[in-house]
C-alpha cells in the first residue's frame, strides 16, 4: 500500500481554473498516516524530468517559502456581461488526418526537430499546492471562456478592478478589510445565422422495446485491495512516451480505454494542451488548446506501463481534435469524450458537450448533452449522432456522463448527470440499434422499461451515493462486472463488483486515496486487466496528465 497523508488535509495545486477547473477533488480529511518520503522527480529512459503524483514530504534541502501575509481585502465579484455572436450550426468538424512517419528507432531522437526541441515546461515548477475552498485569485477569468472560436471575437482583458474606500477603525487601532470590486467578465452568446450545416442523418425507425422485468443478483464476494502501485507516467513531459515531442501533447487527461480491434487499444483524451503548456492544471486557449485527442497502443505486458504506438494527426508531431467544439463559454466551451468501445467493426464513442464550468464549486459543470459519436476509420475521424443524443433538460438528464459496454446481445450505458455528485443510472439497447434512441430501455425499479416519454430522467439508480467518471466493463476472467469511479464522499477512486448490470453491487472499495495522490480524478479500466490484476489510468490535476496504475487484489 502506498503512503498516507498526515496532520494536514490533502489539498489541490489550482490554476485559474480556465477550462477544466472541473477537474478537482475536494479536500480529504486529515489521517493519522505520514506523507511518502521525499524524493527527487522521476526520469524517464531519455533523463527527461516526469510529474510525481504522490504525496511527499518537501524537500529537506530546500527551505520551506514563507507563508503569505493574510489577505484582509474582500472580493465582490460583478459581472459585466460580453455578448459574444456564434454562428449556429457552426463549422463543420475538421477531419484532416496525416498518415505519420515511423517514429525513429531511438525513442530519444525527436521525430519533429523543426517543431518541437527540448524546452518544454519542468515538473519542478509546480506550484505549491492551496486549500481548493479558496478561490484563485485571478478567477476572474476561471469560467473556461476562452474567446477563441473561430467564431468568437479576440477575447478582452478584464476591466481593472475597482477599489472601494478603505474602511478603519475609529478606535483601537483596529484596521477593518478592505473592499474591493472586481468585474468578471460573463460571456453572453448570441446564436446569428451562419456556419456550415452537417450532412442530414436519416432518423432511425422507432424500435421500441417492450418491458422486460428482471431480477437483481445476488451480492458477489466483495473485493478487497491487496498493493496499489505508480506504472508509468503516460502523457506529457518526461512521461515513458515523449507525448510532448511526438504529437504536441503537453497536458491532458482521463485516458479512456477500449479495445478497439484485436491487439490494439483506443485511448482517448479530454483537453488537450501542446507547445507553451505548464503547470499547474489545465491550460490557455492560446497553448494549442484541442478538447481532445485519441492514441492507440498494441503493448501486452501492461507491467512495463502503458505504451502508445501513436496518435490520430492532422499534421506533423500533431494530436488531432477528433470531437469538434464551440469553445464559447455557457454555449460550448468543449467536448469531452466519457467512455468507448467497439461493435460490429464499428468504433463508439460517448462524450459531453459542456456548457460551463462552475467557477466556486469544485467538481461542477453543466452540459448541453450526453451524446454518442461513430468512426468507420478505426477512430482516426468521427462523426456525432445527430439521434442519439440525451439533452440535458432543466439541467436533471441522468445520462450526461456515460459509460458503454457491450454484453451479450446489448450495450449497457451506465450515466451520471453533469458534474460529480449525480447518481447512477442505467440503460441498455440491443448491439444492432446502437444509435437508435427509440430502441433502449431504462432501468426502473425491477424492470427494463421502454423508451416511451421521459423515462431517462426516471431511471433507478443502481448503487447508492453519488459518482464521478464511470469506468464500467464486464470481466471475463471473473465474470464480474466492474465499475470504478471517483468517489467524492470518500475521497477517493473506488472499486464495486456484481454479477448483472442492474447490481446488487458490492460496497465501494477505495483503490486511490486522495490523502496519497492528493489531487487525483478518473480512473478508467484497461481492458486487458486481468483477475487479481486491474490496470487503469488515473488523472492528477495539478501536473494535469495520465498515469498507469497497477492495483492488486486479493
Amino acid at each position: 500500500m502506498t503512503a498516507r497523508r498526515s496532520e494536514a488535509p490533502a489539498t489541490l495545486a489550482l490554476s485559474s481554473l480556465a477550462m477544466a477547473g472541473v477537474l478537482l477533488l475536494p479536500a480529504a480529511p486529515a489521517t493519522a498516516n505520514p506523507l511518502a518520503p521525499w524524493a527527487p522527480p522521476p526520469l524517464n529512459a531519455c533523463g527527461e524530468t516526469g510529474f510525481d503524483p504522490l504525496a511527499r514530504e518537501p524537500n529537506p534541502d530546500v527551505p520551506l517559502p514563507q507563508p503569505p501575509a493574510p489577505d484582509t481585502t474582500i472580493h465582490i465579484q460583478v459581472p459585466i456581461p460580453q455578448f459574444t455572436p456564434v454562428p449556429v450550426p457552426g463549422p463543420r468538424q475538421d477531419n484532416t488526418r496525416i498518415t505519420p512517419a515511423p517514429l525513429p528507432a531511438d525513442p530519444c531522437v525527436n521525430p519533429c526537430p523543426d517543431i518541437r526541441n527540448d524546452q518544454s515546461p519542468r515538473p519542478e515548477n509546480l506550484a505549491p499546492q492551496h486549500d481548493p475552498a479558496d478561490p484563485p485569485e485571478d478567477s476572474a477569468d476561471s469560467s473556461g471562456d476562452p474567446g477563441t472560436g473561430d467564431d468568437a471575437p479576440a477575447p478582452q482583458p478584464a476591466p481593472e478592478p475597482t477599489p472601494a474606500p478603505r474602511a478603519d477603525s475609529g478606535s483601537g487601532g483596529i484596521q477593518l478589510p478592505h473592499i474591493q470590486i472586481d468585474q468578471i467578465p460573463e460571456t453572453v452568446p448570441i446564436p446569428i445565422p451562419g456556419g456550415d450545416p452537417q450532412e442530414p442523418q436519416p432518423q432511425p425507425a422507432p424500435a421500441i422495446q417492450p418491458p422486460a422485468p428482471a431480477p437483481v443478483a445476488a451480492p458477489v464476494a466483495p473485493p478487497a485491495l491487496d498493493s496499489l502501485a505508480l506504472v508509468n507516467q503516460v502523457t506529457g513531459h518526461g512521461s515513458t512516451n515523449r507525448t510532448d515531442m511526438r504529437w504536441s501533447v503537453d497536458g491532458t487527461d482521463l485516458g479512456i480505454m477500449w479495445e478497439s480491434k484485436p491487439g490494439q487499444i483506443a485511448v482517448a483524451f479530454g483537453d488537450t494542451f501542446g507547445k507553451g503548456w505548464g503547470p499547474v492544471g489545465a491550460g490557455t486557449p492560446d497553448q494549442d488548446w484541442r478538447s481532445n485527442s485519441i492514441a492507440f497502443s498494441s503493448n501486452r505486458d501492461l507491467s512495463r506501463g502503458l505504451r502508445l504506438d501513436t496518435f490520430a494527426q492532422d499534421s506533423r508531431c500533431h494530436a488531432a481534435e477528433i470531437l469538434s467544439s464551440r469553445k464559447v463559454d455557457n454555449f460550448e466551451i468543449t467536448t469531452i469524450p466519457t467512455s468507448g468501445f467497439a461493435l460490429n467493426g464499428r468504433q463508439y464513442l460517448t462524450y459531453m458537450s459542456v456548457a460551463r464550468w462552475s467557477r466556486h464549486k469544485p467538481g461542477m459543470w453543466w452540459t448541453n448533452l450526453g451524446g454518442l459519436a461513430w468512426s468507420d476509420d478505426n477512430g482516426r475521424t468521427w462523426t456525432k449522432s445527430e439521434w442519439a443524443r440525451w439533452d440535458n433538460v432543466f439541467g436533471l438528464g441522468r445520462f450526461q456522463v456515460m459509460s458503454m459496454t457491450p454484453h451479450h446481445g446489448y450495450v449497457y450505458m451506465f450515466g451520471t448527470p453533469n458534474g460529480r455528485f449525480g447518481t447512477i443510472a442505467l440503460a441498455r439497447v440491443p448491439t444492432d440499434q446502437v444509435l437508435n434512441k427509440s430502441a433502449y430501455q431504462y432501468w426502473i425499479g425491477d424492470t427494463w422499461v421502454p423508451a416511451i416519454g421521459p423515462d431517462d430522467l426516471l431511471a433507478t439508480p443502481v448503487v447508492s451515493g453519488t459518482a464521478g467518471e464511470l469506468s464500467v466493463r464486464f470481466d471475463k476472467s471473473t465474470g464480474q462486472w466492474q465499475m470504478l469511479y471517483l468517489d467524492l464522499d470518500r475521497h477517493a477512486i473506488v472499486l464495486r463488483t456484481a454479477a448483472e448490470p442492474q447490481g446488487a453491487w458490492t460496497d465501494p472499495v477505495t483503490l486511490v486515496d486522495s490523502n496519497d495522490y492528493p489531487t487525483t480524478y478518473g480512473g478508467y479500466i484497461h481492458p486487458w486487466s486481468r483477475g487479481k490484476n486491474l490496470y487503469f489510468t488515473m488523472s492528477a490535476w495539478n501536473s494535469y496528465n495520465v498515469y498507469l496504475m497497477h492495483a492488486t487484489l486479493k
